[in-house]
C-alpha cells in the first residue's frame, strides 16, 4: 500500500460497552500530565484479533492521545508509521525557507551537488544536525525547517544537501503516548526516491545519499528513543511483491543496503517489512512463488530480527478471502470491478489462505510471519466513506469482512496488523453512523475460527479448533447438504490463539463448523477434513 497523506480525522474515544472477564473492573486512569490533555484511559474493553495499525503522526499531542487510546481500547499494542519520501530536488513547500537572508539550499563556501527534500512530522536533534554553522534549524510560521549537509565530512567543499520541513513533533508525541499505554511504535525508514518512469522501483543512483541520511535519522532515534520500551523497531517503507525476485533486483538491493544501516545504528531492533501478494490470474503470481520471495526478503535482514507482515490482498482486490470449498463460486460483488464477473478460480490462483500457508512453509531463522489485513474495499460505493485522496479511491469495509480476513490468515501468523487506522477505522458514512472501530467495540466477542484439524483425545476422534473468542458453548458440525450436529466443547485452552476440542467424526471432504461461544455469539467456517 502506497504512502498516503490524509486529511486529519479527529478520533472519538471508544465506549467500553463490553468488558472481558479478566478486565480489571473499573476504569484505570493515569494522572493528568499538566499538558492540557484529558487523562488517559488505560482499559482494553474490546480486545480484537487485530493488534497493530498503521497510523499518522500528529503534531497535536491531545489528538495523538485520543487516537492511541482508541487503538489501545480495541486491543492494539503496535503502531506503524510510513517513512516520508526522500525526494530528489527542492519541493514547492520549501519556497519560504530562508536562512540568513538566503534560500535554504544555498550554503556559503560549499558546492551543492544534489538537493533532496523531506517532509515529515518529527523534531530532529544532534543526531541529524552534525555540522555546526552549516546544519541549521529555523522556525518560519507554523513550520520548522532543517538544512542538513551530507558529505565526506563537514569540512568537505562538495556536499549533498537535505531540506526538511516539519509541522511539529508528531512522532515524539506518538512515542510518548505509546509508552504510557504500554504499546510499541515502528517508525518508517526514509523511503527511497523512485525511478520516474517506473515508480515501483527505487532509484539506486541516490542510494549513498539515502543511506547517509538514514544513518542520521536512526542515530537521532537512538538518542531520543533508545531507552524507551515503546521503540519497537523500524518499518521498511518501500514496497515489493513477496515472489521470486530473480538474481538482481533493485528493491532487494535497496533493502540490503538500508537494513545494514539499521543493524549498524540500532543493533537488535526489529525490521518490519510488509510485502504484497497478487493472486489475479491476469497479472499476479501463483502461491508457489511466495516461499522464494520470503527467503529473498529474509536475506536482507543483515542479522536483525525481522517481521514479514504479508499483505492479505483483499482490500486492493488482488486476492479473495473465500473458503476452500467456494473456489467455483462467483467472486464477491466488491471484487467484480477488479477481475470481472467470473468464478473465484477463474479470476484468481487462490484465496489468501493458500498464500499465507505458502509464506509460513519456509522456516526462516530470525524471521516472524505477521499478516497485514487490508481494512478497505477496492472501490467505494455511493454514500460510503473511505479514502477520497489520493487516488485510487478506497471504500470502507465491515467488521464481518475483517473477521473473514482473519479467518483467511489462519493460525500461522504470530501477529495480525492492519492498514490503516485513518480513515478506514474512523470515518463515518453519515453523522449518526458508526465507524468501523465502533462496530469492532460492539462486536468484539464474535468467535473467529482460524483453523481446524482432526485430533484423537482419550481414544475418541474429534476436531481441534483454533481461533478467537471460542471459550464455552458448542460447535455445530455439518457435512455438505446435511443437518448440523451440535456438540459441546470438552476441552479449552487460552494462549496466543484459543484452542478447543469437541468429539466429532468428519464424514465428508469438507466440514462446516459453527462456533457458538459462552456469550452466545456465533460464526461459521469450513475446513477440509476427509473422513478416515
Amino acid at each position: 500500500m502506497r504512502r498516503v497523506l490524509w486529511v486529519l480525522v479527529v478520533v472519538a474515544v471508544l465506549a467500553g460497552a463490553f468488558v472481558p472477564d479478566d478486565d480489571g473492573g473499573g476504569p484505570v486512569l493515569s494522572p493528568v500530565a499538566g499538558d492540557g490533555c484529558p487523562a488517559r484511559d488505560l482499559r482494553v474493553p474490546a480486545p480484537y484479533a487485530i493488534t497493530g495499525y498503521w497510523v499518522m503522526p500528529r503534531a497535536d499531542r491531545c489528538v495523538t492521545r485520543r487516537m492511541v487510546e482508541a487503538v489501545h481500547a480495541i486491543g492494539g499494542d503496535t503502531l506503524v508509521t510510513f517513512g516520508p519520501r526522500f525526494a530528489v530536488g527542492v519541493e514547492p513547500e520549501f519556497g519560504d525557507c530562508v536562512i540568513d537572508g538566503r534560500p535554504c539550499a544555498e550554503v556559503p563556501g560549499k558546492v551543492i551537488r544534489r538537493v533532496y527534500s523531506y517532509t515529515t512530522s518529527e523534531a530532529f536533534g544532534d543526531g541529524v544536525l552534525r555540522c555546526p554553522g552549516a546544519d541549521r534549524r529555523v522556525e518560519i510560521g507554523a513550520r520548522t525547517y532543517y538544512r542538513v549537509l551530507l558529505g565526506a565530512s563537514c569540512a568537505a567543499r562538495e556536499q549533498d544537501l537535505v531540506l526538511i520541513a516539519s509541522d511539529g513533533d508528531g512522532l515524539g508525541n506518538l512515542m510518548s503516548e505509546a509508552a504510557a499505554y504500554g504499546m510499541r511504535v515502528f517508525p518508517g525508514l526514509p523511503a527511497a526516491p523512485q525511478v520516474a518512469a517506473k515508480p515501483w522501483e527505487p532509484d539506486l543512483g541516490h542510494l549513498d545519499a539515502l543511506n547517509g541520511f538514514t544513518e542520521r535519522v536512526l542515530t537521532d532515534y537512538q538518542a531520543k528513543y533508545g531507552g524507551s520500551a515503546a521503540f519497537g523497531g523500524i518499518y521498511q517503507s518501500f514496497e515489493l511483491a513477496v515472489r521470486d525476485r530473480g538474481d538482481k533486483d533493485p528493491i532487494i538491493d535497496l533493502y540490503a543496503a538500508q537494513h545494514a544501516v539499521v543493524t549498524s545504528v540500532l543493533p537488535g531492533k526489529m525490521i518490519l517489512v510488509s510485502p504484497y501478494i497478487d493472486g489475479r490470474r491476469a497479472r499476479g503470481f501463483p502461491p508457489e512463488q511466495v516461499a522464494d520471495g520470503m527467503a529473498d526478503i529474509a536475506g536482507t535482514r543483515a542479522g536483525a530480527p525481522m517481521a514479514i507482515a504479508v499483505q492479505d490482498g483483499r482490500g486492493t482486490g488482488k486476492v479473495p478471502v473465500h473458503r476452500g470449498d467456494e473456489a467455483a463460486a462467483p467472486v464477491g460483488p466488491r471484487l467484480a470491478p477488479v477481475v470481472g464477473d467470473v468464478r473465484n478460480d477463474q479470476g484468481y490462483y487462490g484465496p489468501t489462505s493458500v498464500y499465507i500457508e505458502a509464506a509460513a512453509r519456509p522456516r526462516l531463522p530470525g524471521v516472524e510471519l505477521w499478516v497485514n489485513v487490508e481494512a478497505f474495499e477496492p472501490t467505494p460505493v455511493p454514500g460510503e466513506c473511505g479514502r477520497i485522496d489520493p487516488l485510487p479511491l478506497r471504500g470502507r469495509t465491515s467488521k464481518s469482512r475483517l473477521d473473514q480476513q482473519i479467518m483467511g490468515a489462519g493460525g500461522h501468523a504470530v501477529k495480525i496488523i492492519s492498514y490503516g487506522w485513518d480513515p478506514f477505522f474512523t470515518c463515518q458514512s453519515a453523522p449518526d453512523a458508526t465507524s468501523l472501530s465502533d462496530d469492532i467495540a460492539a462486536g468484539w466477542q464474535q468467535p473467529i475460527i482460524v483453523g481446524a484439524s482432526r485430533q484423537v483425545r482419550g481414544g475418541r476422534p474429534g476436531i481441534l479448533i483454533e481461533g478467537h473468542n471460542l471459550r464455552g458453548g458448542t460447535f455445530t458440525f455439518a457435512a455438505p447438504g446435511e443437518r448440523g450436529v451440535v456438540v459441546p466443547q470438552e476441552w479449552y485452552e487460552r494462549g496466543r490463539l484459543d484452542t478447543a476440542w469437541a468429539p466429532y467424526e468428519p464424514r465428508a471432504a469438507w466440514t462446516s463448523i459453527t462456533a457458538t461461544n459462552a456469550a452466545g455469539h456465533s460464526s461459521t467456517s469450513a475446513y477440509a477434513m476427509p473422513s478416515g
